[in-house]
């Protein structure tokens, strides 16, 4: 498991780990299914810790955030509006034009396969992403 967050890269593995524990409900369980299901998705995804404590999978940029809060744990995707989302796992932050979430709630069973999915395509758009920033740094 690859981490950043600045001094030292276990420094937000730990992180995340320790909000994972300090949960210690569903919202807990939830994130730690969902940060594992990420890692099989993309095995060089990094872990980094952000904004006074959200946890944030990043390759070639951010992935995507894993926040909690009461009653959702809200995985919000960078360039979630440009991505296909067959199985329709988008449910939250649908009206802007960049950034998509998927609201997790008590009880609810996670589409793996789908989730993965998703995780593939969003990094392939990171990549795709810088790549075509490269290809204009290059011409100017």
């Amino acid at each position: 498991m690859k981490s950043t967050s600045g001094a030292n890269d276990g420094d937000a593995s730990a992180s995340i780990t320790k909000r994972i524990k300090e949960l210690g409900d569903w919202r807990g369980e939830t994130l730690a299914q969902v940060r594992e299901l990420i890692h099989a998705a993309d095995p060089d995804i990094q872990e980094e810790w952000k904004w006074r404590g959200v946890p944030v999978w990043s390759h070639d940029g951010i992935v995507c955030t894993g926040e909690s809060y009461k009653e959702v744990v809200k995985l919000t995707f960078a360039r979630g509006a440009a991505l296909k989302d067959p199985k329709k796992l988008f449910n939250s932050s649908l009206e802007g034009n960049t950034r998509r979430a998927i609201d997790l709630r008590e009880g609810e069973k996670i589409n793996e396969a789908a989730l993965k999915q998703l995780i593939r395509a969003a990094v392939a758009a990171n990549s795709a992403a810088l790549a075509e920033r490269a290809t204009k740094k290059k011409k100017k």
